[in-house]
Formats: structure tokens, sequence, C-alpha cells
């Protein structure tokens, strides 16, 4: 049973390394996704809704997961959870 779970986390550790390599193989596509996250964000609370806290989490929430982050961050705002 030892034996299922050690092989089980060693296929778990090597989709995530596989999926580090395939994100960190084109930075200009990271860069891109944080910026366009980061003006989305900015134009979202400029005009959409105010009450979004600016602040180091949420800008770096943003800045790591782009688009997705915007999404989150907003999701945690509208339930009350947090930023």
């Amino acid at each position: 049973m030892v034996a299922y779970i050690e092989w089980g986390a060693l296929l778990v550790a090597i989709f995530i390394l596989y999926l580090l390599y395939s994100f960190l193989k084109n930075p200009l596509h990271l860069v891109a996704n944080a910026i366009v996250g980061i003006i989305i964000f900015l134009i979202i609370n400029m005009f959409l809704v105010r009450d979004v806290a600016i602040n180091f989490f949420s800008v770096a929430t943003v800045a790591i997961a782009g688009i997705p982050g915007v999404l989150l961050v907003l999701l945690l705002h509208f339930l009350g959870l947090g930023f």
C-alpha cells in the first residue's frame, strides 16, 4: 500500500515539474499575462468596482496569475473573503 502512495507522489511531482517547465520555457508569455492582468485589474477597479483593495497581496496575486488572478481577486472580494 505504501508503494502505491510513493509512486503516486512521484507521478504528481513529475507532473508539477512538467507544468513548471512548460510555464517557464517562455517567460515573455508570463510577463505579458502579468501586465495584461494588472491593466485589467486597474481598469476594473477604476470604472466598475471601486472598492476592491489595491494592496500588495491583491497586486501580487494578479501579477503572478494574470487574468485568472483578476477573477480570483474579484471573486474573493464579492464573497467578502479577502483583500
